[in-house]
């Protein structure tokens, strides 16, 4: 499985950067290859083409966006790791996935979300965003809280001893979504290539 861990926060402080760290070296701890993908690196306009991506054969691409779909076309999973704002996804994320056409069909994506009450009213939102772009959104979850106001994760992704220690904390979750993730990616890589 070739996983994509995308970054969906780009503003400055955010916490999402070494909660995909985490997500990262869980990922390899697992046996699986994985790469983060950070919309810093994809600066796209807002959406604004006057038609649907996914219905309009005749698109023309800014390189910026074309970069971003090439990117997320080459992954055969997905993990979404996304701050909760205003009770909701931040708006670059939204903006990033309103581009896609086609590059997430048939492929599964999971959401690991942080924030106040751990991120999850993002999850919620998220998961109906990616139904809608044909991704097959797994029902496990991990979430964090309070990142940014606790010692939870320090810079390079590693989780506190505490957390480390909870039999039912945040190394579980990962551990089980990880595993989930890459039954539900052998199932659909196996069903798209039938």
């Amino acid at each position: 499985m070739k996983l994509a861990i995308i970054v969906g926060a780009t503003r400055e402080g955010r916490q999402s950067d070494k909660v995909a760290k985490w997500v990262a070296l869980s990922a390899k701890e697992n046996g699986i290859s994985a790469e983060i993908i950070d919309l810093r690196d994809y600066s796209m306009p807002f959406f604004n083409e006057a038609v649907s991506p996914r219905y309009n054969p005749n698109r023309t691409i800014e390189q910026s966006v074309q970069l971003w779909l090439d990117k997320i076309n080459d992954f055969e999973a997905y993990i979404f790791v996304t701050p909760e704002y205003n009770h909701s996804i931040p708006g670059v994320l939204k903006n990033a996935i309103d581009y896609l056409t086609s590059e997430l069909n048939r492929k599964p994506s999971a959401i690991v979300s942080h924030g106040s009450v751990g991120g999850v009213r993002a999850a919620t939102d998220l998961k109906e965003i990616l139904s809608e772009s044909q991704s097959v959104v797994i029902p496990k979850t991990a979430t964090l809280t309070n990142v940014g106001m606790t010692n939870a994760i320090d810079d390079n992704g590693q989780l506190s001893a505490e957390l480390l220690s909870n039999p039912y904390g945040p190394k579980t979750h990962i551990d089980n979504l990880l595993k989930e993730l890459v039954w539900y990616s052998d199932a659909l890589s196996a069903a798209r290539n039938s």
